[in-house]
């Protein structure tokens, strides 16, 4: 039964209100977690789930994603049979043709060569613990021709469907005007048999910076944490070998996910610290994201924010977030006597 699926992720969506976290990197490759890309979640879902061949559609900011993904070693995915393949657009197409039919149907030498009879499709920005294969013997049991996953009544833009059902609705997409499989289950619940499965555990879909922001401390409870982390299903992601996170003389952590290869000195509270991060003697991080190789000065004060990857802080720097977080760009530098 694990074998007869098929897994696509569309990597191509991305949300102007995430722009200051995309402007270097596509969606699905955003870090997330301490350790992860979002990517990771659904990946490593399909692949928790017996999917062996996984289609990743990419847009043109792929490059952190195609870098990341690699040969697909670290998801068990290098393989001379099946395995992963990223599918990235031309460079004359179109923005809108991107993750759409008219994307798949270029590639529709993948869907006839697959022996697999049906098709997992679902997004790259959902954070969730899922597995497929309850939900294709669901499908299976009612006789749908389309199920959707949902979460608390709301779609998670994922469905199971038979692949010559996929192949057929390719051949339509333009006389019908469909774009994607969203279209398809709009228009056609009268027509077809499109059945419902409710996911009831975590589900975090990060559509903008405060979700992203929301989502990303969530995981510091403990009740979060137990539903989207286990040990039986596991997220794989690309491997980093660094020395253990050293913690000075003086170093106070609470409530947070430090990653390996980070320095600490100061003192971190109810924040995610990404891998090689040094934080300063004096310093003080609270309810923040440090993505990784960011350094923090000493004496810092550092409440409400997001710092994307290779940021410096200069010592003395006071960063607080009003209404919503504060966002530092990749690769800038922040200093005390620009924000005085």
């Amino acid at each position: 039964m694990k074998e007869s699926m098929l897994g696509i992720i569309n990597a191509t969506k991305e949300f102007s209100s995430l722009k200051e976290l995309t402007n270097h990197r596509c969606l699905a490759a955003l870090p997330f977690g301490g350790r992860y890309r979002l990517i990771d979640f659904m990946l490593s879902n399909m692949v928790n789930s017996g999917i062996n061949s996984v289609a990743i559609f990419t847009g043109h900011e792929n490059r952190s994603l195609m870098d990341h993904l690699g040969s697909g070693k670290q998801w068990d995915l290098h393989r001379k049979r099946d395995g992963l393949f990223v599918f990235t657009p031309n460079a004359q197409g179109e923005g809108d043709d991107f993750g759409s039919f008219h994307h798949f149907a270029k590639n529709i030498d993948y869907f006839l060569r697959s022996k697999q009879k049906y098709v997992v499709i679902t997004m790259s920005h959902i954070v969730a613990s899922i597995q497929f294969e309850p939900i294709l013997n669901r499908h299976l049991e009612v006789g749908a021709d389309i199920t959707e996953v949902r979460h608390a009544g709301r779609s998670l833009q994922t469905y199971i469907l038979a692949k010559d059902l996929l192949l057929s609705l390719f051949e339509q997409y333009k006389d019908k005007g469909y774009y994607s499989i969203i279209d398809v289950v709009k228009d056609n619940y009268q027509s077809l048999h499109i059945h419902t499965y409710e996911h009831t555990g975590y589900v975090a879909m990060i559509n903008s910076t405060e979700s992203y922001y929301k989502h990303s401390l969530d995981i510091l409870k403990p009740e979060v944490w137990k539903q989207l982390f286990s040990a039986n299903e596991p997220f794989y992601t690309k491997v980093k070998d660094e020395p253990p996170t050293r913690y000075v003389k003086g170093a106070k952590v609470s409530h947070s996910v430090v990653a390996n290869g980070s320095i600490i000195e100061g003192e971190v509270d109810n924040s995610i610290i990404f891998r090689s991060v040094k934080v300063g003697k004096g310093a003080v991080i609270r309810n923040s994201i440090i993505m990784q190789k960011t350094q923090i000065g000493e004496n810092c004060i550092i409440d409400g924010v997001i710092l994307d990857k290779d940021v410096k802080i200069e010592a003395g720097t006071v960063l607080t977030a009003n209404d919503s977080p504060y966002v530092v760009e990749k690769g800038t530098v922040q200093g005390a006597l620009m924000n005085s």
